[in-house]
């Protein structure tokens, strides 16, 4: 047996961590001949084509008022996950790349859109087709009370219209990462709630994030096989047109249990077996949601977890990144980011780290650009961020710990770290000739004991939302930037000087692009 009092989630990720000594056997056996399909097709059903929407004037013979809501809803979607390139491979098939980055490009989400009955968008379940930037209805039924229900009656869709849901084909990513698929999984989830949240703001919704729910309830509702694709977040969509749906904020997580006794699993079984216990049953009855304030009227700071005395600190106010009137800079971004392949090794500025920071952490800063200043999480109180410096112009080599709360830089580490990083990058030549590597951590134990195994979802999604703003940032910056899922775990712990059961949950490098993205 497993060892005792020890959660599901902190043995998957002690499990699944990456060591030097055992990396070789994890990559074998991958069939490159039989990779996934990262489209999903329905036989029955009928299109919606969303493409003429995307100009200014289609020619669609509708009412301006209809094609406005269309535009919109249009534009949501292709910012949020739709097709920004594709490129031809050598073996002469098409490569797609998505508005979300994901790790190998394997894009294991599915977006479905779940409609109220509206005057265009009748009662019924719609599945978002990226590939053609089209919905498919694909179920025509009233089913928003049977959704409410399983959302354990969230406040926000009690007044809201339409929700989106994301689900993950598990295969799409297990197929190249194994078990530690689950991880990249959530972070790539992650990176769409961030676009979500982002082109919410540009096309006026209001994404009210939901995260907890009965799995099975809602895998039935939208008539998704359980084994090979699963339901991991909801998002009310409040359209801000509308004054009846300018919401109150309302928490984002539940908790679900945690589960300590558990089989001895093979290879192959662990992500399987640990998604079904991250799950919320169906006889749960008691969990209620609570408005933001409620949850946590006087927050912990995060940062004093790391608050060491007599270190160096380095202030991180700054002026607001700009996205241009109307956002119509944030949109020209979304659709042109790239994750860098190679960096130059050149210096950032202590400004653009400050930005980038900003952007990211300090959405306030943000209002009066029409972007939403309290936007949703599951719980930020539970990641701390680090940054190892190893070129950025005015400001020390070393490693610092993030106070969000405070805005500053505090160095817990002297030295120059290139060596170790490119070690604990697998090698990647990203995380030596990184300007600056950024690390999302989280006290496993305490973030169990608070939500239950399921807040490892919760962890992840969080993580790559943060990662995204930080693309995103770094993109409209003119800097490089890219999210990094595999690395071993235990030597970033050495690095970083923090204790070995401190998950590392994601890290993202930023620098000076050496050459061509993708």
């Amino acid at each position: 047996m497993p060892e005792a009092l020890v959660s599901i989630a902190q043995h998957y990720h002690r499990r699944t961590k990456y060591d030097p000594a055992t990396i070789a056997a994890k990559s074998q056996g991958i069939d490159f001949s039989h990779q996934p399909y990262p489209f999903k097709a329905y036989r029955l059903g009928s299109e919606i084509d969303l493409k003429p929407y995307l100009e200014d004037a289609p020619a669609t013979g509708e009412s301006p008022a209809d094609i406005a809501w269309w535009s919109r809803l249009s534009h949501l979607l292709i910012n949020s996950y739709g097709l920004t390139a594709k490129m031809p491979t050598a073996a002469g098939d098409t490569f797609y790349l998505r508005a979300a980055p994901s790790a190998g490009g394997l894009y294991p989400a599915e977006l479905y859109i779940v409609s109220r009955g509206t005057s265009l968008l009748p009662a019924g379940l719609y599945n978002y087709q990226a590939r053609t930037h089209s919905l498919w209805r694909y179920w025509d039924a009233h089913l928003w009370q049977e959704l409410q229900a399983a959302c354990f009656w969230h406040p926000a869709l009690e007044s809201t219209q339409l929700a989106v849901v994301v689900s993950t084909v598990f295969f799409r990513s297990a197929w190249r990462y194994q078990d530690r698929a689950y991880r990249r999984i959530f972070l790539d989830s992650g990176h769409i709630l961030g676009n979500l949240e982002l082109a919410g703001a540009v096309a006026d919704y209001r994404p009210h994030l939901i995260g907890g729910f009965v799995d099975q309830t809602l895998n039935q509702l939208l008539y998704l096989n359980p084994d090979e694709e699963g339901v991991i977040a909801v998002l009310a969509l409040a359209d801000l047109l509308a004054v009846e749906q300018n919401l109150p904020h309302c928490s984002s997580a539940l908790a679900a249990p945690t589960e300590t006794q558990f089989p001895t699993l093979a290879d192959g079984e662990l992500l399987r077996y640990f998604h079904q216990s991250t799950q919320i049953p169906p006889s749960t009855q008691d969990l209620a949601w609570e408005t933001r304030s409620a949850v946590n009227p006087e927050p912990t700071l995060p940062e004093d977890k790391y608050n060491i005395p007599f270190c160096l600190k380095v202030s991180t106010t700054t002026a607001p990144v700009y996205w241009g009137e109307d956002l119509q800079d944030l949109e020209t971004t979304i659709l042109k980011r790239r994750s860098t392949r190679r960096y130059s090794g050149a210096e950032i500025t202590l400004a653009e780290l400050r930005a980038l920071l900003d952007f990211t952490y300090q959405p306030q800063h943000y209002i009066s650009q029409g972007f939403d200043g309290d936007p949703d999480y599951f719980d930020l109180s539970l990641l701390q961020t680090f940054i190892a410096v190893s070129g950025v112009e005015g400001l020390d080599e070393g490693c610092y710990y993030y106070a969000p709360k405070r805005q500053e830089l505090r160095q817990i580490r002297f030295k120059n770290f290139r060596r170790e990083l490119h070690f604990l990058c697998l090698g990647q030549d990203l995380g030596r000739d990184a300007a600056a590597v950024l690390f999302h951590t989280a006290d496993l134990k305490t973030a169990v004991e608070k939500y239950g195994d399921r807040v490892y979802r919760y962890l992840h999604m969080d993580a790559g939302h943060l990662g995204q703003r930080l693309n995103l940032a770094a993109i409209r910056l003119g800097l490089g930037v890219s999210g990094i899922g595999g690395f071993f775990d235990d030597q970033v712990n050495e690095v970083l000087g923090i204790p070995v059961d401190e998950a590392v949950i994601y890290i993202t490098t930023l620098g000076r692009s050496a050459r061509g993205q993708d």
